[in-house]
């Protein structure tokens, strides 16, 4: 199922990485059992609503080799497993404040042989080093997620985008975009939005959208 879902948007996909994503679905089911990582009713939709949309992503920028990524509130590994998956030259670390989530992270990890992967259990204010970007899906309002992460991103640029930000969120979002712009040094350029229903079809994604700043 998982795999049907990701093939029709990404037909590039490696064997290994076809058999890495479709064990995904397994491996949740059943750390869903114990420890609460995904929501009960969003279980059965883990496909379109967690890993697809952690793989706008990939639509969106085609990280380079050696790139470095921080997924900040990573809960159960999203977006930041579908990406280390799509991405296996490139360097993730996940972190989360609640201990129990990287317990599912790190499992499901290391079940299907991710070596790209550092589970980190921390707020990410208490990192010292940098990263090329900072992914994450809608831990919290845009401003507050800007000014935890802005002095986390190296400045420069490996790959077609500059280093920066990668946020995907829902609905309607000017009121913490306009917001965003007062918190950015005056230098810095405007976030930009786009419509993931731009790259996947399905109905889910009709209001999802991914905002992006550059560092």
């Amino acid at each position: 199922m998982v795999l049907s879902v990701i093939h029709r948007y990404f037909p590039e996909l490696s064997i290994l990485q076809q058999q890495q994503f479709e064990q995904l679905e397994p491996l949740y089911r059943e750390w869903n059992e114990r420890i609460n990582v995904v929501s009960r009713k969003d279980i059965d939709a883990l496909a379109e609503h967690h890993i697809l949309h952690s793989l706008a992503i990939a639509k969106f920028c085609r990280f380079a080799a050696g790139a470095t990524i921080l997924d900040v509130g990573t809960g159960g590994g999203f977006p930041g497993i579908p990406l280390a998956i799509f991405f296996p030259d490139c360097r993730f670390t996940l972190v989360d404040s609640i201990g129990k989530k990287i317990k599912v992270v790190q499992a499901i990890s290391d079940a299907i042989g991710l070596k790209n992967v550092t589970a980190l259990h921390l707020r990410c204010e208490s990192l010292k080093q940098q990263f090329d970007f900072v992914v994450s899906r809608a831990v919290t309002d845009l401003p507050t997620f800007v000014s935890w992460v802005w002095p986390l991103i190296k400045i420069g640029a490996k790959q077609a985008a500059p280093n920066g930000i990668i946020y995907l969120k829902g609905g309607d979002l000017q009121v913490e975009l306009a917001e965003t712009v007062k918190k950015l040094p005056k230098n810095a350029l405007p976030p930009e939005e786009f419509m993931i229903s731009k790259w996947f079809d399905n109905e889910f994604f009709i209001t999802k959208k991914l905002i992006y700043l550059a560092r």
